[in-house]
């Protein structure tokens, strides 16, 4: 079939099962955003984030790279068929053919868009489904996050914008930015442990931010909080302490 790019085979199923495995990251699209350049250029895609910073290089210089370039840092979902996770294809008015969907211009791994002698099969995975250059996946809704740390709670206070699919040692791995300890502490809710292998909504923290709006009021009406009480772990002894040196001299 002219202008087709879907050179998926059974036997390829398996390897691009690995999109759908449980343990990629989540990343939000403020987080993809700010990957828009060509030495470092993110794009998502039906719900995949894919680092094509090495495609760019390998096309570096070439038109067909263009379109990438000016959607870098966003969502390309629309290029795409959801039901095949192929590229959109649709009716070229002038000859009739089945041709590829590029509104941008053409894009790498896609064929000749009109009848031609020298069109040729793909032949490998299009760089869209190809598990080499997936990341991570893309949120379904962000979600705030209050986090206080007990130590000096009416100083040390930090409003998180997570993913709703973050378990808490993700939470934990980007509150690290805020406080380099972070796994130092203990993470409860109001009256109980938090489960860090689980994510909010497993913890008993429910996004309840469509019935405020159904109710008419602000989706900030009340955030979910978690309070952090710190494991005195020995990370920094007091050398000065007469125990700690007996400890150090030993």
């Amino acid at each position: 079939m002219l202008g087709s790019v879907n050179v998926t085979k059974r036997s390829d199923m398996s390897e691009m099962s690995v999109k759908n495995q449980p343990n990629w990251p989540y990343f939000a699209p403020f987080e993809v955003v700010i990957h828009n350049t060509p030495d470092d250029c993110w794009v998502s895609l039906l719900g995949r984030v894919l680092n094509v910073t090495p495609l760019i290089k390998e096309h570096q210089g070439e038109k067909c790279i263009r379109p990438i370039l000016a959607m870098a840092g966003k969502d390309i979902s629309c290029w795409f068929d959801e039901k095949t996770g192929d590229i959109q294809h649709y009716i070229n008015p002038e000859n009739g053919c089945r041709v590829p969907y590029c509104p941008h211009g053409p894009i790498p791994d896609v064929p000749l868009q009109v009848p031609a002698t020298n069109w040729r099969p793909l032949g490998r995975l299009p760089w869209w489904n190809d598990p080499k250059y997936q990341i991570g996946l893309l949120t379904k809704r962000v979600r705030p996050l209050r986090i206080i740390n007990m130590t000096n709670p009416f100083d040390k206070e930090v409003l998180l914008n997570v993913c709703c699919e973050d378990t808490f040692l993700r939470i934990q791995e980007r509150y690290s930015f805020f406080n380099s300890n972070a796994e130092s502490y203990t993470w409860r809710g109001i009256d109980k442990n938090i489960f860090m292998n689980k994510t909010l909504d497993e913890n008993g923290f429910p996004d309840e931010r469509d019935l405020f709006t159904k109710l008419g009021l602000p989706q900030t009406y009340y955030i979910p909080t978690v309070f952090l009480y710190y494991n005195d772990d020995l990370k920094y002894p007091d050398l000065s302490d007469d125990e700690c040196k007996s400890l150090n001299d030993n």
